[in-house]
């Protein structure tokens, strides 16, 4: 089975993240292939997809967005898992507690008729000079902390289950 790990990616730890999603999707002896969404434009070649985006104000990315619209028939026929990217592992404290609640929230932002088996949000590199003064002002009020807060264990993890499930399939 071919996969396509796509990715759209602000600052590149959604790369990072789908990179090492598609090495454990090869170390379980599938074919995968890590792209940037909005360089696609053979989806049809893929007999599976891991697509997943940065999320900015709660909601992905357009190029990510775009993927889904305008590929949404050939999705419906494949098999899908998504993956989202923000900062939940930067927070602390209640705002920490409440960053799982964004989950439901991204996924309601994306097309009402995608059809996925599953969603994981990941936590990413988080770095000043990635926010405006306000939004690193609000940042530091929050309790955030910068740097890298990516769970390889837990993305690793998810590789192999779906590693599992397209064997199996």
């Amino acid at each position: 089975m071919h996969v396509l790990v796509g990715y759209a990616t602000a600052h590149g730890s959604t790369r990072g993240v789908a990179e090492r999603l598609a090495a454990g999707l090869c170390r379980a002896g599938l074919k995968a292939d890590v792209r940037p969404l909005e360089d696609v434009n053979d989806a049809d070649g893929y007999g599976a997809f891991v697509l997943g985006s940065a999320v900015h104000n709660q909601s992905w990315l357009d190029p990510a967005r775009g993927f889904l619209r305008d590929n949404s028939e050939l999705l419906g026929s494949r098999p899908v898992w998504i993956f989202s990217v923000g900062m939940p592992g930067a927070l602390r404290g209640p705002w920490k507690r409440m960053a799982p609640r964004e989950a439901s929230v991204i996924v309601r932002s994306l097309s009402a008729d995608l059809s996925y088996r599953d969603h994981r949000l990941f936590s990413g590199i988080i770095r000043a000079s990635q926010l405006p003064r306000g939004g690193r002002i609000r940042f530091r009020l929050m309790g955030g902390r910068y740097g890298d807060h990516r769970d390889w264990d837990a993305i690793d993890g998810w590789a192999s289950e779906i590693a599992v499930e397209l064997r199996h399939a």
